[in-house]
């Protein structure tokens, strides 16, 4: 009874397994329904997926703009990316733009006023935004925040901070961000670069990143890496 009972089992499961990989790959099956008859299919991974060269800004909270309009001047404002996200429309309602460049902010804006303006049109101008910033701590003569100019690499962020205490550690902690929620953390040992080798690890900063310079005596590289703020490691770096 038992061996008859697993057959049947088996039998049902196998049925059943072609209907659930359908179900589950929608993707799959739309590439199939749009693909030209009689021609051969070519996997999604083939097509290349190309790069947005010279990207626009992202606005952000606490950035100030000025909504200009030409034909109704009555209109003009300056407004300021709340916290929340949202601007105050004079004569309109609440627009939420973070994240948005200013040309989709104009458009926004337009169709915001299309209601009480017939045709509106609107320059948008960024007059004030968040400058770029990095941060390096620890043993460094002068620790705190400092705006990120140009091209600066890492050496270079310790340099503008003061430069190592006597008291530093040449391999520091680098604090790389990836994505709004995301921190990639890597030991980066400048030693040899110091002593005119591997100039490759001298990688070049980022807006946010944060450079961490430990003491001498430091050796466990785990106690720095917060993991309840969403931070992972490159793990081919974590080790001493």
């Amino acid at each position: 009874m038992m061996p008859r009972l697993a057959a049947v089992m088996a039998l049902a499961l196998f049925a059943i397994q072609p209907g659930l990989a359908k179900a589950q790959s929608p993707a799959a099956e739309s590439r199939s329904n749009t693909a030209s008859p009689g021609g051969p299919q070519e996997p999604a991974a083939s097509t290349p997926v190309l790069e947005h060269r010279n990207p626009r800004y992202i606005v952000q909270r606490d950035d100030v703009m000025t909504l200009t309009f030409p034909i109704a001047p009555e209109f003009n404002q300056k407004i300021t990316v709340q916290p929340d996200g949202y601007i105050n429309l004079q004569g309109a309602n609440s627009l939420h733009v973070e994240g948005m460049t200013i040309p989709e902010i104009a458009e926004a804006v337009k169709v915001a006023y299309s209601k009480i303006l017939h045709d509106p049109v609107v320059d948008v101008d960024l007059i004030d935004f968040q400058k770029p910033f990095f941060v390096v701590s620890g043993q460094v003569t002068k620790p705190g925040q400092y705006d990120l100019r140009y091209q600066t690499t890492i050496s270079e962020a310790i340099a503008i901070a003061g430069g190592f205490a006597p008291t530093a550690k040449t391999q520091i902690f680098w604090y790389h961000r990836v994505s709004g929620g995301m921190v990639e953390v890597r030991k980066v040992n400048l030693k040899p670069f110091l002593n005119g080798k591997a100039v490759s690890e001298d990688a070049e900063m980022q807006p946010g990143d944060m450079i961490f310079v430990p003491e001498k005596f430091i050796t466990n590289f785990r106690k720095y890496v917060p993991y309840s703020f969403g931070m992972y490691i490159n793990p081919t770096s974590a080790l001493f």
